[in-house]
């Protein structure tokens, strides 16, 4: 009698515990009769837009996989933004603080950034070493660093190893081309020529531009007679943007030839350093 009273309350005791198991876990379960709130549409990738709600952000995926924010995917596009973007904001902008690139672009067999609209491509940099640069194009032998198809403005100084003009040859302008060295000089110089014939007293006034003296300092003549046996000097030199020249012969043609170093402002302020010390880093 003992053992079955002691049996009948193990039994007891047991499905006591069991139920008060099972009554906890109920209470600590969520409700399955709540649902999380909101609506959706096709395509658009979900987000919360309440502690209990969902509903469509403002990306976009496709069945292709291309995403769009702001707008529907662009079929040209992996990813396409859109939006209304005032300064300084940007559709896209990439910042690293470290050595590595805030924003990278590559393409095997095309073009790894493209940039349109008002400005195509805007570079600038605020380093203080005059290595660095606001853009850098980087080709191998056989490839243009940098390539522009149309006029070029530079607001400051041009710095090159070289320099050349490459028309198409005048004379086989289908299968050549005709290339040309830019005239290098240690000063920033102007050059001005012209041919003029003196009077019957051997006279000539050579007329220069009006703002000549106005832009150039340190004028240096040449002068070469054409045609015939004769002599030919700088009989006045420059002023009031003119010069005189006289012949031991009248009637006698001259090339004559004029240069000027640039003093205008932006010369003056900007004038060129004939030798200069590499920097240590790319010595």
């Amino acid at each position: 009698m003992l053992r079955k009273f002691a049996v009948l309350f193990a039994v007891t005791v047991a499905i006591v515990v069991i139920g008060s198991v099972l009554e906890r876990r109920t209470e600590s379960a969520p409700n399955m009769s709540e649902k999380v709130l909101g609506a959706g549409t096709p395509g658009k990738i979900s987000k919360w837009i309440a502690a209990d709600t969902i509903g469509d952000s403002g990306i976009a995926e496709d069945v292709t996989g291309m995403v769009g924010i702001g707008t529907n995917p662009n079929p040209l596009a992996k990813l396409f933004v859109f939006g209304n973007f005032e300064q300084p904001t940007s559709a896209i902008r990439g910042t690293s603080t470290g050595t590595g690139r805030g924003v990278t672009g590559f393409s095997e067999g095309g073009i790894g950034i493209n940039g349109g609209g008002k400005i195509g491509v805007n570079g600038v940099s605020t380093s203080t070493d005059p290595n660095d640069a606001g853009v850098r194009g980087i080709a191998s032998a056989a490839g243009w660093a940098g390539e522009f198809l149309g006029n070029v403005n530079i607001t400051g100084t041009l710095v090159k190893g070289a320099g050349s003009f490459r028309i198409d040859h005048p004379l086989d302008p289908e299968h050549k081309y005709l290339s040309h060295s830019f005239v290098e000089s240690p000063d920033m110089m102007n050059i001005y020529n012209g041919m003029i014939t003196t009077d019957s007293s051997g006279n000539a006034t050579v007329i220069l531009p009006n703002y000549f003296e106005a832009l150039n300092r340190d004028f240096r003549y040449q002068l070469t007679v054409v045609g015939q046996f004769a002599q030919a000097i700088v009989l006045e030199k420059i002023r009031t943007n003119s010069f005189k020249i006289r012949t031991d012969k009248p009637s006698t043609e001259v090339s004559w030839q004029v240069t000027g170093v640039r003093k205008d402002k932006f010369a003056e302020e900007h004038r060129i350093q004939v030798e200069s010390d590499k920097p240590g880093s790319i010595r």
